[in-house]
């Protein structure tokens, strides 16, 4: 909302709707809709990850890139400490902290034994309303611990 003229149930609305697209993000990607993904950010969307040098830009490229994702991948994300700030009726950004745990070579089905995260950092956000409905413009990933995803063969099942 306009710093000159708040209105706090607006405010409350637009900060409910962002995280929610800051919560479904991570469902579709971790339970196997990863695709449908794109559908969540504004036609113009982009998702980058400035120290891998990646940008992924518009709603078909963004559909491909994470419909992308091994078949055989199994995650799981855990955000927390989501801050969402509304900037005008519009437009809001935000910064959410995850750590993800996630394997390769996953069966469906079969149990893993607890291992550390392969990432954690944050995410920076901008949301945008675009006929009544928020979406995501941009989602910058940063990362403080990051490593490689690890691939399970048939001795680090439980």
């Amino acid at each position: 909302m306009a710093t000159s003229d708040p209105d706090p149930m607006e405010r409350l609305l637009a900060e409910r709707a962002c995280e929610r697209l800051v919560l479904d993000f991570v469902r579709r990607l971790d339970l196997g809709e990863p695709g449908t993904v794109s559908d969540l950010f504004t036609p113009d969307g982009v998702w980058a990850w400035p120290y891998d040098q990646r940008r992924i830009e518009g709603r078909e490229a963004l559909r491909e890139y994470f419909g992308a994702r091994p078949a055989d991948r199994l995650s799981r994300r855990m955000c927390t400490n989501i801050l969402i700030t509304v900037d005008s009726p519009d437009t809001a950004a935000g910064i959410t902290y995850f750590a993800t745990y996630r394997v390769d070579g996953h069966t469906e089905g079969a149990l893993v034994a607890p291992r550390l995260p392969a990432n954690i950092g944050h995410y920076e956000d901008t949301f945008r309303r675009i006929d009544g409905s928020w979406l995501l413009a941009t989602r910058t990933l940063v990362l403080a611990f990051g490593g490689p995803t690890e691939r399970l063969d048939s001795r680090s099942r439980p």
